[in-house]
């Protein structure tokens, strides 16, 4: 079991900056990967950004140069600095790990933390 609390959310102005954190109820060491997913209203789930196997990041290419995924192995935590922000980047902005268990993996999901860009 992992239990992730995602935080750092809020209203900004376009062109401000934002830094999310989430937190993992274990070492993230233990956790295969770990990533930020956002939904927008009316829309799907989308990944923003995210470590995969060997740490890699990878970002979607609407926030490459703009957002900055990093983590914190001694307080298990994962960060999305955002900066230049968009009013398309206003959503519900999830934290999300991925623990491989057996033949699969399990997939995990924070509570959200709302975004907001007024333009």
């Amino acid at each position: 079991q992992v239990q992730l609390v995602e935080s750092g959310g809020g209203l900004v102005q376009a062109g401000g900056s934002l830094r999310l954190s989430c937190a993992a109820s274990r070492s993230i060491f233990s956790i295969n990967t770990m990533g930020w997913y956002r939904q927008a209203p009316g829309k799907q789930r989308e990944l923003v950004a995210s470590f995969g196997s060997g740490g890699i990041t990878n970002y979607a290419d609407s926030v490459k140069g703009r957002f900055t995924i990093s983590r914190d192995n001694a307080k298990n935590s994962v960060y999305l600095q955002m900066n230049s922000l968009k009013p398309e980047d206003t959503a519900v902005y999830y934290c999300n790990a991925g623990v491989v268990q057996g033949l699969g993996v399990h997939t995990y999901w924070g509570q959200g933390t709302q975004v907001t860009v007024s333009s």
